[in-house]
């Protein structure tokens, strides 16, 4: 197998000259110069045999708002780094949440951002900037006009999409894509990131507010929107942490004001005390001998309030 040397950003690639040749026959591209070569390497997606390309890797992690540590942040992140020095379109796709206008901002770190459900505002930006990040790229209302905006200013574009595009468009538009799997399948990623928003929460309300160091195990990780709900589980934490007796009841206060004003109030919203105090009993205490003796409740009670409670309660066995 015949092998070819390509200098990239002072590292050494080994390239498959066979598989660049099919890249470049995809890309439907006659002439054959450097850049078209790098672009060959990214989308057949060859080895980096260099090992300071390697450390050129992990130094980046350390000095980017993108966390990489699962292998598909990796890749992802080579290929952004690659992108730093060739002047390509590419297109970052994946679920919300999963880092893709993080990842963007790597590769064009001065960049404006657009988002695509405005397609003025891009085509304004379009005007006055050698290079865009378009958000939301699967928004955009009439590509033809992006098209012919994008020839005319030879802008270079990084977009991000949450939903699919059809292949023929990102063929128009774009000669490298990189897809950002969501958090549940890149477990690696969660802990870091868990580490990186307990920091900004403590730079925003302050470490001496909390009344107990958080600690990435005490955070029950919601991953159904990714960094958005593991953010706001670090946030949550924080505050239950942080809030003192005045600020629950002003927090109640401010709540029960909002739902009273029938005729059994009472009663009815009795459950949002009782519910939290046997969920916590039951997680400290065990059984009900004990909720009911530290309670100070007859048992009776105490049984009969859990059974109205049970669905809501949500306990294994009390």
């Amino acid at each position: 197998m015949n092998f070819s040397m390509v200098m990239l950003a002072q590292h050494t690639v080994v390239v498959d000259v066979d598989q660049v040749a099919v890249a470049t026959q995809q890309m439907k591209m006659k002439k054959m110069n450097v850049v078209v070569v790098v672009m060959a390497i990214i989308m057949v997606r060859v080895n980096v045999a260099a090992a300071n390309t390697i450390k050129m890797v992990a130094d980046v992690v350390d000095h980017t708002n993108y966390i990489a540590k699962s292998r598909a942040s990796l890749e992802a992140l080579k290929s952004a780094n690659l992108l730093k020095s060739v002047a390509i379109n590419a297109l970052i796709y994946g679920e919300s949440g999963v880092g893709k206008k993080t990842l963007a901002k790597h590769i064009l770190t001065t960049a404006p951002v657009a988002d695509g459900n405005v397609l003025g505002d891009v085509l304004a930006l379009l005007e006055g900037n050698r290079h865009l990040i378009i958000a939301n790229f699967d928004k955009i209302s009439n590509y033809h006009k992006l098209k012919l905006a994008l020839d005319t200013h030879k802008t270079r574009i990084i977009a991000t999409s949450t939903h699919p595009i059809n292949e023929p468009l990102v063929d128009e538009f774009f000669s490298l894509k990189i897809a950002i799997p969501p958090l549940r399948e890149r477990k690696e990623d969660v802990n870091p990131l868990v580490a990186k928003f307990i920091g900004e929460v403590y730079s925003v309300f302050g470490e001496e507010y909390a009344q107990e160091k958080i600690l990435p195990e005490m955070i029950v990780a919601d991953l159904s929107t990714n960094a958005y709900s593991l953010k706001r589980c670090v946030y949550s934490t924080y505050l239950m942490h942080a809030l003192g007796e005045k600020d629950v009841l002003a927090m109640m206060e401010h709540f029960l004001s909002q739902r009273i004003g029938g005729q059994n109030d009472y009663r009815e919203l009795l459950y949002l005390f009782d519910i939290p105090m046997i969920r916590s009993g039951h997680k400290k205490f065990g059984s009900q001998l004990a909720m009911s003796e530290k309670f100070g409740l007859n048992r009776n009670t105490l049984r009969k309030k859990i059974n109205d409670y049970k669905d809501q309660l949500d306990l294994d066995h009390v």
